[in-house]
């Protein structure tokens, strides 16, 4: 169009200013090209003014003074909207860093001092052995630290150890099952730092082929009962035979310290066990030698060994950085790095060994199977995020589609006017959101930074563009299609999507471990949900508009007009918005599906942990040994006990008569309705016990006793009677009748079992008569049990019995620290998704409020109630939100159905557990109702607060629309 003539400096360039300061509020408006108000002030102004015009009588205002001035609750809404959601967006990937640092250092931590560190080892220099060679290897091995990781401030441990230990012949030391005590010799570097001296001196000198120097720890010597001045005399073997003399004893001043970790009894005498059958008990310990004693080491243990344990600092590995740690250090244990320190240090049979490189893909694997979890949630909010942005935009513009209009039609350009409105939302925006990320940079300390910068951005563009965007769609020339039939086409784009997506995780499933976070798996119930508020969106209007139709045909105006408003919408649309339910639809979806998930987790665990057990709780006697009937009574009678048998086992007997000849299995006595009681809820080895009640020996001595055999052992079986020969040397007939998959009183579902019946026959064999296991379900606490077991112990085995439950083994298996980060995070993400779609909700409220405003003035001049107002905002608001988390409940168990049975849970779950998801109602019907709840809160509470303030404004003003 041509510009006038008379249009004004500041809107030149077809962007709306404002009007002047000096203009009156009453006057008449002005937009951007247009002319003088007034054409009859204009002829009879002077000429000479008309002419050359005063600048500051036409200076215009500033727009974004003029907007933030006219509209402040608007520019701070839209700052506080930013904020959160920007200080969301920088949070989550910091945290998500913070999580997995953290959760990698704890799992290290929790593996010990020894399994984190680097171990040296090469075989002692007999002639040539001295501290100062040893000082040269330790030097040589750090200088090839400190690249990708460095070593713990502990420093390193070295030293050189005898090969093996020797027996001691002394009379009179303590020999706990009639073995006597053992030795063994080490020289450590800096073990002085580490200990005091009590008495004595360090060992030094020694004559040749006299007694070993060496110093005890105070409280080996304690529990020898030996002192300075004793020698101790080794047991004849094969070698010659060598005697040590005490010359000092020492106390370490922390015996937790790292420093003796993976060392040999130096702190004080060990107790250990025989590997014969059944192991007898010993006391062993070591003794350390000075750096004359070297040479000595090698006769007392056929050999010695030098070692240096270099301790990894755990503390400052990165998760980030994981794969090039790894590189290096497998360098160093077997790469490289290790052929360089052995060329370095002149010892060709220098070996490195460590398990960091199996923890280093432990914890990968433990990164890749919490991933799809750690993603869902963030995910979810941020699609929620992005619709309330969206929401908050397309309000706004139809708030202002008016104005920006009567700008356009007075002269103003489409171009000038979005970037005025982008001038707007950045003064508002901006500064909100750079406080939002410096707030999260700093409450979240972290090395790494990019994550959650690139975050913070994209969400600030998404907050600054949205409304400039619409407005430009606003204000841009309407396309000539039928709207219906490009929203059908959209529709249709994604409901194609969507079934792309679900048929893919389908087919392929999950991406394999080591392939990285799968994207498909997190957009795939995003899309469900998208697809699914699409689909309510069409439904939601007929189902609505039958229910007010209905109303309509009853007395009473509120039902029919509540229900014919939520039908039609408000703002002269022809249906309800659709972005307000899709928020819903992606907060229930994200959170039903992800809590389903964790559902599942909690109940494999679970499965698994009394599949260990045996039951929800197991004492179990010492080997050989049986329960005191008193033991069991007392844990039968505690509260929470539902079913409860005792058993009988024995892992050496044989079974005769397969067809191998024999086979060796595992034999449990029980009483038959108890064990199969315990079997069902177990889960493992279930039969009917009408196979094995009643019998067990009630009849004559010489018939079969009845049996369930495993699996294993039905195969090699064959028809007839069998002879079980126990492992003390009792013997039964026995004949199968039935076949099970286990036993509960055995952890794992393989090996051959023999299942049976406590009854007279087996009662006459040695022990089978008194159990040695007591196995339960039930709610039991496992402190009083433990304190029923130790009450009822005999004195001379207190302390022998072995208490488990499945619950301090199901959380033994989730007690994964990344587990818990990623839950963590899983579950504040779904708060801050259902935030957003509550203020989705409430920004759908606030804008049909005026319109319902003046309906309800209207009404309440024809003699409505405040309290039929109040049900009408209810029936016409609720409707739509409670779909919404209806709509969202059932496509969250859409999602579970489809894409559960991709889903392995077995890295979650800490065990092998069968792949997919169980489908249950509690974990979506919380997330729904929940949601529905608050909804329900806000739509009650913004009556209550907005109504009667907005409808008194209307009956004292008038309908001014």
């Amino acid at each position: 169009m041509t510009r006038p003539a008379d249009t004004p400096d500041g809107a030149q360039d077809g962007a709306p200013d404002g009007p002047p300061d000096h203009a009156p509020a009453s006057g008449p408006a002005r937009g951007p090209g247009s002319r003088t108000a007034d054409p009859s002030a204009a002829r009879t102004a002077d000429p000479s003014r008309s002419r050359t015009p005063d600048p500051s009588a036409v200076r215009p205002a500033p727009w974004v003074r003029t907007r933030l001035r006219s509209a402040p609750s608007s520019a701070l809404l839209a700052a506080a909207l930013a904020f959160v959601a920007v200080l969301l967006a920088a949070a989550l990937p910091r945290a998500v860093d913070r999580g997995a640092d953290q959760a990698l250092r704890s799992f290290l931590h929790d593996r010990g001092p020894v399994a984190t560190s680097l171990l040296a080892t090469s075989t002692a220099r007999y002639g040539s052995q001295s501290p100062e060679n040893l000082d040269s290897v330790r030097n040589a091995l750090l200088a090839r630290t400190g690249a990708g990781f460095a070593i713990a401030p502990t420093g390193v441990v070295h030293g050189t150890q005898a090969s093996k230990q020797r027996g001691l012949a002394n009379p009179g030391l303590p020999s706990p099952d009639g073995v006597p005590p053992r030795m063994d010799m080490l020289y450590l570097r800096e073990v002085a730092a580490h200990t005091e001296l009590v008495d004595g001196r360090w060992p030094s000198g020694g004559a040749p082929g006299g007694p070993v120097p060496i110093a005890l720890s105070q409280q080996a010597a304690q529990t020898l009962g030996v002192r300075v001045g004793t020698v101790l005399e080794s047991i004849a073997s094969s070698s010659d035979p060598m005697s040590a003399e005490i010359v000092g004893l020492y106390r370490a001043t922390d015996e937790d310290d790292v420093f003796w970790a993976g060392l040999p009894c130096l702190t004080r005498a060990c107790q250990a066990n025989t590997s014969t059958v059944p192991p007898q008990r010993y006391w062993q310990t070591a003794a350390l030698v000075g750096p004359d004693g070297l040479d000595r080491l090698g006769p007392w243990g056929n050999g010695a060994e030098d070692f240096w344990r270099l301790p990894v600092d755990t503390g400052r590995l990165r998760a980030d950085l994981l794969p090039g740690v790894a590189r290096e250090v497998a360098a160093y244990v077997g790469g490289p790095t290790a052929s360089a320190l052995r060329s370095t240090t002149q010892r060709s049979d220098l070996r490195v060994v460590s398990r960091l490189p199996e923890l280093f893909k432990q914890t990968e694997a433990r990164q890749q199977a919490v991933a799809p979890l750690a993603a869902i949630g963030p995910a979810g909010v941020a699609g929620v995020a992005a619709v309330v942005f969206c929401l908050a935009a397309a309000l706004t513009g139809d708030r202002r589609e008016s104005e920006l209009r009567l700008l356009l039609a007075r002269g103003g350009s489409p171009r000038g006017i979005v970037g005025r409105l982008l001038g707007e939302g950045a003064v508002s925006v901006l500064p909100a959101s750079a406080l939002a990320t410096v707030l999260a940079l700093w409450l979240l300390p972290t090395p790494r930074g990019t994550a959650a910068l690139l975050a913070a951005a994209a969400v600030t563009l998404l907050a600054l563009l949205a409304f400039p965007v619409r407005a430009a769609v606003l204000l841009s020339a309407r396309r000539r299609g039928p709207a219906p039939r490009r929203r059908l086409v959209a529709e249709l784009l994604v409901a194609a999507a969507t079934a792309a997506a679900v048929f893919e995780v389908r087919r392929r499933g999950v991406a394999p471990a080591g392939e990285g976070l799968d994207p498909l798996l997190v957009a795939a119930p995003l899309l469900l949900a998208l697809c699914g508020g699409l689909v309510l969106a069409r439904l939601q209007p007929v189902v609505v508009g039958a229910l007010a139709r209905a109303a309509g045909r009853r007395p009473g105006l509120v039902g029919f007009l509540g229900l014919a408003r939520a039908a039609r919408g408000t703002g002269g649309r022809a249906r309800p918005p659709v972005l307000p339910l899709i928020a819903v639809l992606l907060a229930v979806t994200t959170g039903g599906f992800g809590a389903t998930v964790l559902d599942s987790v909690d109940t494999g665990r679970l499965r698994v942990a009394r599949l260990a057990v045996g039951g929800d709780v197991q004492i179990a006697a010492p080997y050989g040994g049986a329960l005191p009937p008193a033991m069991a009574e007392a844990a039968a009678a505690l509260p929470g006990v539902r079913t409860s048998v005792g058993v009988w086992t024995d892992d050496k007997a044989f079974v005769f008569g397969t067809v191998q000849g024999s086979t060796q299995v595992t034999v449990v006595v029980a009483e038959p309705v108890a064990y199969a009681e315990l079997a069902r809820t177990v889960g493992r080895g279930q039969f009917d016990p009408a196979l094995l009640s009643g019998k067990g020996g009630g009849g004559s001595a010489d018939a079969p006793v009845p049996a369930l055999f495993s699996g294993d052992l039905a195969k090699l079986a064959e028809a007839g009677t069998y002879r079980l020969s126990l492992g003390d040397g009792g013997e039964l007939q026995i004949g199968s009748v039935g076949v099970v998959d286990g036993t509960p009183a055995k952890p794992g579902a393989g090996g051959a079992v023999v299942v049976l019946p406590a009854g007279p026959t087996t009662a006459r064999l040695p022990k089978t008569g008194n159990p040695d296991r007591w196995l339960a379900t039930g709610e039991v606490d496992g402190d009083r049990l433990r304190e029923a077991v130790r009450a009822t112990a005999p004195a001379d085995t207190a302390g022998q019995f072995t208490v488990r439950t499945s619950a301090a083994t199901a959380a033994e298996l989730g007690s994964d620290p990344l587990q818990r980060s990623a839950v963590r995070l899983f579950w504040a993400s779904v708060a801050g998704a259902a935030g957003f779609a509550l203020l989705a909700v409430l920004l759908t409220l606030v804008r049909a409020a005026p319109e319902r405003a003046a309906l309800l003035a209207r009404l309440r001049t024809m003699g409505l109630l405040p309290r039929d107002g109040i049900r009408l905002i209810l029936t016409e608001a609720l409707p739509q939100a409670l779909t919404a988390t209806l709509g969202g409940a059932l496509v969250a168990a859409a999602a579970v159905a489809l894409l559960g049975p991709a889903m392995d849970l077995s890295a979650l779950v800490g065990s092998t557990v069968p792949t997919g998801l169980r489908l249950t109602a509690p974990p979506v019907l919380t997330q729904a109702l929940g949601l529905a709840f608050l909804v329900a809160v806000a739509v009650l509470a913004e009556a209550a607060i907005s109504g009667r303030r907005q409808i008194t404004t209307e009956l004292r003003a008038g309908d001014q629309r």
